[in-house]
């Protein structure tokens, strides 16, 4: 006989909400605070695939004279789903203007007075963007345009849930007679510039910003000058309401023994726990720019991966990004891929170039990896790192195998544990003997032996 009480509660059973499992912390492997000891690995940019529908779009528009380096803003609006673009290109340009193409085989390019516009676009899968007629700016005598403001030099546009303010939801960091602010309720119609003159930097660069939680912050990234060895440099400042900043400060510039790959632009953003740049190295020689990657714990202190090797380069002689690749600011992060959409140009930095938007594709933390070297056997010790009730790995052994061991455990050494033979973004971490549930809520050392494999992060 089942007892009624019994069975009532059993039939109401699947109708109660499951328990939602703990989420796991990513840990990205190019994080040295992570890491306690490396033997027979090194650290590697990570790959790219880039989109073959590029260019996504191009200088089109009568005021989209020249592109330039398009710094481009784009995000996936959570509110709407929509993807959504603000780019800057030279919209009045006299030398573009009145040289025949055909003459431009001949005659120099010679910037001279030139006017930057803000611009936007929109999408809803990232890859047909339209150019939507605002009728919020003049030019030529019409607002039939996608125009959002003029006059701002490489402005860079977030949006800020932060702020309590929906008058400033969108804020846009720019270069006009100073470093400067503006905001808007919508990412459309925007409040006159704001100057923050405090910051005392050229700018004459992609200006970013954003609000980092961990910090209770924004942080503002810009362009200061070495006049004294002519080097571009990156340029720090902070503010606490984005009204009052500090004074700029360098926090990146050419390497010591290389001062001809000077540092461009960086836009940054935080991603596993730490803070990504994305540095434009421009290669003075060649007259051309890619993009490197750079980390830092706090946004004040850098380091570069592998420098001298691109996360995006250019592309094959001809192509759309033959000449210059300037990422955009803030890749869009998905569930199966990392989108990282770039400025694109087929011509040197300082001479004549068509320029475009395009976009490059990345597996999840796909930025670095280590990478075991050669056929030998390499082996990673990480420093404490709190266990749930599982361990996952983001590797890429198909050529080789990853086995996992915990310091100081029995049963969970590197002999007991099985053997992945996998590309995989989340594959979890067995061993013959232990059960993860027994460790959960521990601190531990974990000891990732690779061969002929790369990982790029883990997950607990």
């Amino acid at each position: 006989m089942i007892n009624r009480r019994h069975l009532l509660t059993t039939l109401a059973a699947p109708l109660l909400p499951a328990a939602k499992p703990a989420r796991l912390s990513t840990r990205l492997l190019l994080d040295s605070r992570v890491i306690e000891k490396v033997t027979g690995a090194s650290l590697r940019v990570g790959s790219v695939v880039k989109d073959s529908r590029n260019p996504l779009f191009a200088e089109d528009r009568p005021w989209e004279v020249r592109y330039d380096n398009v710094y481009a803003n784009i995000f996936r609006d959570p509110t709407d789903k929509l993807y959504k673009c603000w780019y800057s290109p030279f919209i009045v340009d006299p030398s573009v203007r009145d040289t025949p193409r055909s003459e431009r085989g001949r005659i120099p390019y010679k910037p001279g007075k030139r006017e930057m516009g803000v611009c936007y676009a929109v999408s809803k899968d990232g890859l047909k963007w339209e150019k939507p007629e605002l009728g919020l700016v003049e030019f030529g005598g019409s607002t039939k345009n996608n125009l959002v403001i003029r006059g701002p030099h490489g402005a860079g546009v977030f949006r800020d849930p932060h702020d309590p303010d929906p008058a400033r939801r969108y804020k846009m960091l720019l270069q006009g007679r100073y470093t400067s602010g503006a905001f808007s309720p919508d990412g459309l119609r925007w409040t006159p510039p704001v100057e923050f003159s405090s910051i005392a930097a050229v700018g004459d660069t992609h200006n970013n910003a954003l609000y980092s939680e961990r910090l209770g912050r924004y942080v503002g990234i810009t362009r200061l000058w070495d006049r004294s060895v002519r080097q571009r440099l990156v340029g720090r400042t902070e503010s606490l309401d984005f009204r009052t900043w500090t004074r700029a400060t360098e926090i990146l510039r050419a390497e010591a023994g290389h001062p001809e790959n000077q540092t461009y632009a960086m836009p940054i953003f935080e991603y596993g726990g730490v803070f990504l740049g994305l540095l434009m190295v421009f290669n003075v020689p060649t007259d051309t720019v890619h993009c490197e990657l750079a980390w830092s714990a706090d946004s004040v202190t850098w380091s570069r991966v592998e420098p001298g090797t691109p996360l995006i380069p250019k592309g094959s002689a001809g192509s759309p990004d033959s000449g210059c690749v300037y990422a955009a600011a803030n890749p869009v992060i998905l569930d199966k891929e990392i989108r990282l959409y770039y400025g694109a140009s087929n011509g040197p930095h300082t001479g004549w170039r068509d320029g475009f938007l395009c976009l490059a594709r990345m597996r999840p933390d796909g930025f670095a990896f280590m990478e075991s070297s050669g056929s030998d056997t390499a082996a990673i010790v990480t420093r404490p790192v709190r266990l749930n009730a599982d361990l996952r790995l983001n590797v890429d052994a198909s050529h080789g195998q990853v086995r996992v061991g915990i310091l100081d455990a029995d049963g969970f050494t590197l002999e007991d544990a099985i053997p992945i033979r996998a590309d995989s973004v989340s594959q979890a971490c067995r061993w013959r003997r232990g059960n993860l549930k027994s460790l959960s809520g521990r601190d531990v050392r974990l000891v990732l032996e690779l061969q002929s494999a790369k990982a790029y992060s883990f997950s607990s």
